[in-house]
C-alpha cells in the first residue's frame, strides 16, 4: 500500500508520537534508520514500519509505502530517512543488579553516551527521572548508536524507586564535586547503584542525601568539572574492571 497524504490516520498518529507526553503515556517509540529497525524486529518491539517510496524493504514485516512527503512530515531530521518504525519501549520493570540512576539528565547527547557506556561495562538498567529528556528522543536515539535495544530502561519517581533499591540491600553511590570521597575508595561489587545528576546542578539535594556513599573522581585542579557523559564512562569502567 501507497500512503500519499499527511493526514492519513496511521501517518497522524507516529507524528503524535515525537510529542514525549504521547509517547510516554502510550509507551510507544518512533524511529528511523535501519539500524534501529532491525534491532526492534530483533527484540520483537515493532508494531509499524513505513519504507520511502521506491526502495526496497526485506524485512519480514508488514509495513507500508510512503511519498517523500508523507516521510518528511513524520521525521524532525533535515535529512528525509528511508525508513521508519515504532516501537515499543524496551521496559521489563526489573532492576537487575547493577544500576545507573539519572536525576534530571537533560542533554540528549549526553544521555545517548550515558546509555552507550552502561551497555559497554555490563549495566542491567537505567532509571531515568521523570525530567530527564527522554531515552527515546529522536537525538538520543541517535547517538546512542542502536544501543537503546541492549538494556532495560525506567522512567519514574527517583523516591520509590531508590526506595526499592535499598530494599534489595543494593548501595547507591552518589557523584558529586562536593564529596571528600574518592571514587577510588567505591568496594568493589557485583550489586550498585551509581547516580548521576544534571549538567548545571548536579544530583539534587533530596536524592543526594539518599544515597549511602558520595564520592567525586580525582582530576587536575586545573579542571572544574567534567561532562556527565564522561564521568558515568569514567565510574562505570572504574567498576567494570573490578
Amino acid at each position: 500500500m501507497l500512503i500519499t497524504s499527511r493526514d492519513n490516520n496511521k501517518i497522524k498518529h507516529v507524528r503524535k508520537l515525537l510529542d514525549k507526553k504521547i509517547s510516554m503515556n502510550e509507551g510507544l517509540f518512533v524511529i528511523e534508520g535501519e539500524n534501529l529497525v532491525e534491532e526492534a524486529i530483533k527484540n520483537n518491539l515493532l508494531t509499524e514500519l513505513y519504507v520511502l517510496e521506491g526502495n526496497k524493504c526485506n524485512y519480514n514485516f508488514n509495513y507500508d509505502y510512503v511519498t517523500l512527503d508523507v516521510m518528511k512530515s513524520m521525521s524532525p531530521l533535515n535529512s528525509t530517512p528511508r525508513i521508519i518504525g515504532v516501537s515499543k519501549f524496551i521496559n521489563k520493570n526489573e532492576l537487575g543488579d547493577r544500576i545507573v540512576i539519572l536525576d534530571e539528565v537533560q542533554d540528549p547527547g549526553n544521555v545517548g553516551t550515558i546509555i552507550r557506556n552502561c551497555v559497554a561495562f555490563n549495566i542491567d538498567t537505567i532509571v531515568l527521572s521523570k525530567g530527564c529528556v527522554s531515552p527515546y528522543n529522536d537525538k538520543v536515539l541517535r547517538s546512542t548508536g542502536g544501543m537503546i535495544y541492549n538494556i532495560n530502561i525506567i522512567i519514574g519517581n527517583l523516591d520509590n524507586i531508590i526506595e526499592e533499591i535499598k530494599k534489595r540491600n543494593i548501595k547507591i553511590y552518589g557523584t558529586s564535586l562536593k564529596s571528600s570521597i574518592s571514587l577510588n575508595n567505591i568496594p568493589k561489587t557485583n550489586k550498585y547503584a551509581i547516580c548521576f545528576g544534571n549538567e548545571g546542578n548536579g544530583i539534587s539535594e533530596n536524592v543526594l542525601n539518599k544515597c549511602d556513599m558520595n564520592v567525586r573522581i580525582d582530576m587536575n585542579e586545573q579542571c572544574e568539572s567534567l561532562n556527565v557523559g564522561v564521568s558515568s564512562g569514567i565510574v562505570l569502567y572504574y567498576m567494570y574492571k573490578g
